[in-house]
């Protein structure tokens, strides 16, 4: 059994021990090839192109949400399915699954700390059988909360309510790489990257939640002030977002991210 199933943030072990228990559904967020290579036992696929519209230029928007029932249904998801999400990268695209599940009103999930690279590192069991889904017929409770589109940005700036978190790389916020058509950050925003949320010596899991409040709070990125994060392509601040939950953060992510408002010839930049 999952030690705590109000937490949304599990280790290895925790996961090892539920493996096998029916209600539990891994789902590994990576390209095919890496799937195949080996995964966690008894894991199913979700590649990252299926979470995102792939529309240029904002390809990160969310896909229809007919789209994304058709999708989990795919996967035999059902409300009382509990999902583990997991990656081979430090967490942003299981973020952004776990952001979709949130948009979709699935709140019955956790993310594995460190993925697939914690996994394999600690000694766990991988396999490259791939197993046959038991389809569902998953229908989505659609939550706009957790969305912020191009018009709640730009109300943000104004707002001193309101903090957008830039969770690119400080070369992408600062203009210096180019990515868009403009490039620089939305004014005001603030800048930390993604990168920051992992502990590269330690398989890339979470660092320690109260260094990160504390490098937060610092920045003004606190749970008094709404939260609006994004990257490039709502990728990166899917890690950002959740680390947003696990602070308790009232925290939105923009899916349309730079993406969209870099391309935008009305948006304003720093």
């Amino acid at each position: 059994m999952i030690n705590d199933k109000g937490s949304i943030l599990i280790e290895p072990e925790q996961l090892s021990a539920c493996l096998d228990e029916k209600g539990v559904l891994v789902v590994a967020v990576c390209g095919k090839k890496t799937f195949d290579d080996g995964h966690i036992p008894g894991s199913v696929l979700i590649e990252p192109s299926k979470l995102i519209k792939g529309e240029k230029p904002a390809i990160g928007k969310l896909p229809s949400i007919e789209e994304l029932e058709t999708l989990f249904s795919s996967i035999g998801l059902t409300e009382n399915r509990h999902i583990i999400a997991y990656d081979d990268e430090g967490g942003g695209w299981a973020g952004r699954l776990i952001w979709t599940l949130d948009v979709l009103g699935h709140s019955n999930y956790a993310l594995l700390n460190g993925g697939f690279i914690a996994w394999r590192n600690e000694g766990f069991p991988v396999s490259v059988d791939s197993i046959a889904p038991q389809v569902s017929k998953f229908k989505a409770e659609f939550k706009r909360d957790v969305i912020a589109d191009m018009g709640d940005v730009l109300n943000s700036i104004n707002d001193d309510n309101t903090i957008v978190w830039d969770a690119r790389a400080p070369q992408e916020y600062d203009g210096s790489k180019v990515t868009a058509l403009k490039n620089g950050h939305v004014p005001g925003a603030i800048n930390l990257d993604w990168v920051h949320m992992m502990d590269s010596s330690n398989n890339l899991k979470i660092r320690d939640l109260e260094e990160i409040r504390a490098q937060l709070d610092q920045l003004g990125i606190t749970n008094q002030v709404k939260v609006i994060t994004h990257c490039q392509t709502h990728h990166r601040s899917g890690l950002t977002y959740f680390v947003g939950k696990l602070l308790g953060l009232n925290i939105r992510a923009y899916d349309g991210s730079w993406s969209e408002w870099g391309n935008d010839p009305e948006t304003p930049v720093e």
